[in-house]
């Protein structure tokens, strides 16, 4: 009995070490319990403050796991004498000492350095370290990107518009909310960040790697919030230079849309029209 529990938790184990990398791989998918490494400072951040709590935390899960199934079937009724009763002790001060001050202490740590990292990722960059604003409008169901350049770019749906961003350049992220809560998450380059009606919330990406980046809204927001999908397209800063031209000339080209003139009723017509009222004196 005791070879046969002993196996089944080295094969737990050894199905849980083979899981990790795949799972790891999809980070940010939904299937995983790891962010991925991101390709951002403060998404990197993020991650590297995930894993310094949660692989201590599923550490501990598991050996707590593991010891209460020991118990549980190493001192199970069936296996102890008729009128068993295991060993009684109450009232360690020592012990209880211990059990209370190390959570507190480590849950102190743990929202001492979460604040900081808070602090890091979503306060407003300053003037002089930024070098694109890109102003984000969520509405049910899409996005509009507002950008310093003069460039706007919707997106709506199911088939999002990339939000282009040069590779290198630290970019000024503020989200708004159009209508209800919105969440622009991109998980390979940074953290959520709620986009709320009359309110600004800023943060930052700093992207080290061209390429394309897909995220979502990460807050229920009506019957559409699936459809809400973001697509971040990484390029060099030349590219992104004739990206920015190429905008604006096919903003020129549009023509806007003229408004018609109201037709005037003919005296035929039998219409009644107003008489202008006089002029008020001074």
């Amino acid at each position: 009995m005791r070879l046969l529990g002993l196996a089944t938790v080295l094969v737990a184990a050894a199905m849980v070490a083979l899981a990790l990398p795949a799972l790891a791989d999809q980070g940010g998918s939904g299937i995983s319990p790891f962010l991925p490494e991101a390709d951002s400072p403060n998404g990197r951040n993020l991650w590297t403050l995930y894993n310094l709590i949660s692989i201590p935390a599923l550490i501990i899960f598991v050996g707590v796991e593991v010891a209460l199934l020991i118990i549980i079937v190493r001192f199970r009724r069936s296996a102890r004498p008729p009128g068993f009763v295991p060993p009684q002790w109450h009232g360690n001060h020592r012990v209880e000492v211990i059990w209370t001050v190390i959570p507190t202490v480590v849950i102190a740590i743990i929202g001492v350095l979460s604040f900081l990292e808070l602090q890091r990722d979503f306060t407003k960059p300053t003037d002089a370290e930024t070098q694109l604003d890109i102003t984000i409008t969520g509405y049910q169901f899409g996005w509009t990107y507002d950008y310093s350049d003069g460039v706007q770019v919707n997106s709506v749906a199911n088939h999002p518009t990339a939000m282009v961003v040069p590779q290198g350049h630290l970019v000024r992220i503020r989200t708004q909310g159009r209508d209800v809560i919105h969440s622009w998450w991109v998980p390979y380059l940074m953290g959520k960040t709620d986009a709320v009606p009359g309110y600004d919330n800023y943060t930052w990406i700093k992207p080290e790697k061209t390429g394309d980046y897909r995220g979502e809204c990460a807050e229920l927001c009506g019957a559409g919030h699936s459809t809400m999908l973001i697509l971040v397209k990484v390029v060099t800063p030349q590219e992104y230079q004739s990206w920015v031209q190429q905008e604006k000339a096919k903003a020129a080209a549009t023509p806007s849309p003229s408004v018609k003139p109201s037709a005037s009723p003919s005296p035929g017509s039998g219409a009644r029209t107003a008489s202008p009222s006089p002029s008020p004196s001074r």
